[in-house]
Parts: C-alpha cells; structure tokens; sequence
C-alpha cells in the first residue's frame, strides 16, 4: 500500500523538480518532502529520483510511478467523495491561458465533467493578465495562469517552466535585420518578457504579427513570418525550439500557477478546490 501523502509529495516534486518548490506548493517545510519522498522509496524499494545541488530529475522507476500515483490518487479522490456522500454542485467559472488549448487540460476538464456532473463548468480562455484582472474583479472562480517567478507570492505552483525562443523548422534568421517576433497582444506574459530581453540585449526587433488567438501565432510562426516566445513544455506542433544565440537572448523561467477567486465556504470555493486538484494531479501531463 502507498500513501498518499507521500504519493502528493511525489507528484508535487515530479512536476516542479525542485523539492523547495514542491514544499512552496504543499505548504509544508522541505525537509518533509525529502523525509516522504524517501519513505515512499522505501515503500517501493527503488530511488524515484536522481538528485544534486543543482538539479532534480525522475529516474525510469520515477517515470513509472509518475503514472501509478496519478491513478492511485484519482481512484481515492473518487471514494472519497462516494462514501462521504457529498456531491458538488452549483457555478464553477474557470479562466485558462490560450498556451494551455493544444495540451491535455480537455482530458482534464472532461474528467472533472465526469466526476462531478452537478457543476455547472464554465471556460473562459485568454490571456494570463486579463485572466487574473477578470479574478481580482469577482468575475472568475479559478485561473489557470503564467506568471513570472518574481510576481506575487499567492497562488499554487503547477510547474516551473523555461521560456524559449521557437520557430519554424526552415525559419533563417538574418543577425543584421531586426528581429521579427510573433506575439500575443499587450499585456500578454510572454510579449513582455521577449521586449524587456530584446532591449536589455541591444537587440533590434519589429513585430510582424499579433493575434490574441495562440492559433494564429502558430499559423504565422509555421509560415516563416518570425520567432516567438514560448514555454518549452508546450511547444506547439510543427514548431521547433530555436538555439540560443546572440540575436536570441535568454529568455528566463516561467512560473504557472493557479489562482483562486472564490471565497471559503462558498459553493463554487468546494468546486474550484476539486478542479485545483485535478489540474495539480494532472501537471506533468499538460507539459509537452
């Protein structure tokens, strides 16, 4: 039998690999998640996770307890709520970044339907500022949402990401023109990053397309028009991550996270809950 205590743990480390940020996320101190993160090897009698002074990575037995702990935790999530005999109910307004609409967060949302069909699931997808402005204004439950890893403190981390520079296979870009970018519109996470790097850098740069739709930056970006600033853990199809150079400054990390808008003991607040932990359950999934 594996605890799920320590089955969390697991996943919050696996999908941050950090065990200070998994600790940030539980809200425990570090030295617990390295204590269950060791008795859960123990349990298992195999290392989970290969682990220095500068990084974390998940070992081939990690890998496949990624998938165990996922369906362990499902299964009692969904006794727990059978034999409690509670049942969620009511409006739950969901807002997601438009980066998060090629990856498996429908898989999520449909699981979530699924188990909990007396909510009323309602999506709204757009950008991560507008996102947590519609939250601040009560117009939203719960958010999905990128932030720098600077920004404000609140929120659960899903996973830290790295933002990069991608484009299309053949893209050949000329280092004595200025750099043409494919962005979302202001106030858009990733457009801000790319100016502030560009111009810290001394880098020209001029954008040819701008579209709040994530699909017409791939359709520009897969035509050749530029480069764009990404997450490389949802690289869309057909687009490839760019080298690092002197025209490509280093784009730094990226933070998501989820943000809650409803208030304790509200009806929406129990939904937003279940919701927040389907999508932590599920963070590694929605990564590329």
């Amino acid at each position: 039998m594996f605890d799920p205590v320590q089955l969390r743990t697991f996943l919050a480390v696996a999908q941050t690999l950090s065990f200070t940020r998994a600790a940030g996320r539980l809200g425990v101190r570090q030295s617990t998640v390295s204590q269950q993160v060791r008795r859960l090897e123990a349990a298992a009698g195999r290392q989970l996770f290969v682990r220095d002074t500068h990084s974390v990575r998940l070992t081939e037995d990690g890998e496949a307890m990624l998938g165990f702990a996922r369906t362990i935790l499902e299964a009692n999530e969904r006794a727990a709520h059978w034999f409690a005999g509670t049942r969620l109910r009511g409006r739950l307004r969901f807002g997601a970044s438009e980066d998060f609409v090629l990856t498996r967060l429908p898989e999520v949302l449909e699981g979530f339907r699924r188990e909990h069909p007396e909510v009323d699931l309602e999506l709204t997808v757009d950008l991560s500022e507008t996102l947590q402005k519609r939250l601040a204004a009560g117009r939203l439950d719960l958010v999905l949402v990128k932030r720098h890893p600077d920004g404000e403190p609140h929120g659960r981390l899903v996973w830290r990401d790295r933002l990069v520079w991608i484009g299309g296979e053949r893209l050949r870009l000329d280092p004595h023109r200025p750099l043409p970018l494919v962005a979302f519109p202001p106030p858009a996470v990733t457009r801000a990053r790319a100016l502030e790097v560009l111009e810290r850098s001394g880098r020209s740069w001029r954008v040819v397309c701008t579209s709040g739709s994530l699909s017409g930056l791939v359709a520009a970006a897969r035509a050749g028009l530029g480069v764009m600033a990404h997450t490389l853990g949802m690289i869309p199809p057909g687009l490839v991550r760019l080298a690092p150079g002197p025209g490509l400054p280093d784009l730094g990390e990226v933070d998501v996270v989820l943000l809650h808008g409803a208030p304790p003991g509200s009806t929406a607040r129990g939904a937003a809950e279940a919701l927040a932990r389907a999508v932590l359950a599920a963070g590694d999934r929605l990564q590329g």
